[in-house]
């Protein structure tokens, strides 16, 4: 019975010794697939990169062939634009998409912009309040200049309807109103003004009033205030107030009533016209935010210091222009597919040697002809186990020319365990297996 005894503990002895050799082995030669993955996959990139870059380098020395039909967003220097001749001071056309600049004049001066400041105190109210909410005017906000709703300190409104006065017949009283509701006080709703437009990369845009009376330090550019816009019309009820040509409403307590009505011309000026918001004060001049939807193209464009009186009609020429040049010169072109293949990346001491990668969804773009996109692909060769499915591990980001219009996550498809000693152990066992 001993000897028997004897024998047992030392066959345990000898199985646990050559079962951790075993799983030792197992381990490294894991680790050596996956390292030799890795240098293949590192080398499969270089020459993916290397591809890349004489592909971009072909672009562009292709763009310097084609001379000034290539220039970039900041000098578009085709027939078109040297003949609009804009009034405006300032002009900016933007794909509302992705906020990419298709044409600019002065884009980055910062001006004064009068009432078109109430698409961003519109915004800010949508997304910080309920729309049924009871505003109560106070004397402060009664005591605005024209254009007035003339509502009278102590009547309540609800907070839908003073936004239709805002937007449609853009009426001051109603903006501070609506601000000291909102955000306590003018002061503390121009701060959340300005949080939003930083929010938005709006780096030289300053809100002091949310009516846009003049003022000191009240101030953007046409080309973030366009981006502003293309932010607002994301909103399903911004863009229906804009868009509403009358609306009826009556005072909480006394039942006076109110009708508005929506004074943006542009709207029957130009075919798909969405908006936005017109603006006026000595110190701005005329400026005007107006948004276009054709053909599955979203078009900003705005203009500020657009001619001042008796030159009203400027801004609606100015505006026109631009965007016959946008529906004219771009199409929405296809630039990332959902079904692209990519190369599995290596998995470091996990289940399985490698995992697949995928990104979602279809990229479309606004581009001009002889306009061309190129991607640059950051993927690492390897990661390391445990990988959890739809982990992002890289990016695809597209540029037109030197400027970056958007960025793709890259994502793994599937997970991968790492590697255990439960999971070796039963390697080990499919190798006693096999040998017998």
């Amino acid at each position: 019975m001993k000897n028997r005894i004897l024998s047992i503990i030392s066959s345990l002895i000898v199985l646990a010794v050559f079962g951790i050799a075993q799983y030792d082995a197992v381990l490294k030669q894991l680790t050596y697939d996956r390292l030799a993955a890795k240098d293949i996959i590192a080398s499969s990139l270089k020459d993916r990169t290397e591809q890349q870059k004489t592909g971009t380098e072909d672009e562009q020395n292709s763009e310097l062939n084609n001379g000034d039909e290539a220039k970039s967003k900041a000098d578009p220097d085709t027939e078109e634009i040297k003949k609009m001749s804009l009034s405006a001071k300032a002009a900016a056309l933007i794909d509302a998409s992705n906020g990419r600049v298709l044409y600019e004049k002065n884009g980055e001066q910062e001006l004064p912009m009068a009432s078109t400041t109430k698409i961003m105190t519109c915004i800010v109210a949508l997304e910080n309040a309920n729309l049924d909410d009871v505003v109560t005017i106070s004397r402060y906000a009664s005591s605005m200049p024209d254009v007035q709703l003339n509502i009278v300190a102590g009547e309540k409104f609800y907070l839908r309807d003073l936004l239709y006065s805002l937007m449609l017949e853009s009426h001051n009283d109603t903006a501070v109103a609506i601000a000291e509701h909102v955000g306590g006080s003018v002061e503390c709703f121009a701060m959340m003004m300005n949080a939003k437009a930083k929010e938005l990369g709006c780096e030289h845009t300053n809100f002091v009033t949310p009516n846009g009376l003049d003022a000191d330090e009240h101030y953007t550019t046409a080309v973030e205030l366009s981006r502003i816009a293309a932010y607002a019309i994301k909103n399903q009820e911004f863009l229906k107030i804009i868009n509403t040509p009358s609306w009826q409403f009556t005072e909480i307590n006394k039942g006076r009533s109110f009708t508005v009505n929506n004074k943006d011309r542009f709207l029957s000026l130009y075919d798909g016209a969405i908006g936005i918001k017109t603006g006026f004060t000595g110190k701005a001049g005329y400026c005007f935010v107006g948004a276009v939807q054709k053909n599955n193209k979203t078009f900003i464009s705005t203009v500020l210091g657009s001619g001042w009186p008796p030159h009203k009609t400027y801004k609606w020429t100015d505006t026109k222009a631009l965007m016959d040049y946008g529906v004219k010169n771009y199409e929405m072109k296809q630039v990332f597919y959902a079904d692209k293949k990519f190369d599995p990346i290596a998995v470091l001491k996990g289940k399985e040697k490698y995992v697949p990668l995928y990104y979602e969804g279809d990229i479309s773009l606004l581009m001009r002809k002889g306009e061309k996109v190129h991607v640059e692909y950051t993927i690492p060769s390897w990661i390391k186990a445990p990988v959890m499915c739809d982990t992002e591990v890289g990016t695809a980001k597209y540029y037109i020319g030197d400027t970056l219009i958007g960025e793709v996550p890259i994502l793994t498809k599937t997970s991968v365990e790492k590697i255990d000693f439960k999971y070796c152990f039963q390697k080990i066992l499919d190798i006693w297996q096999h040998m017998e």
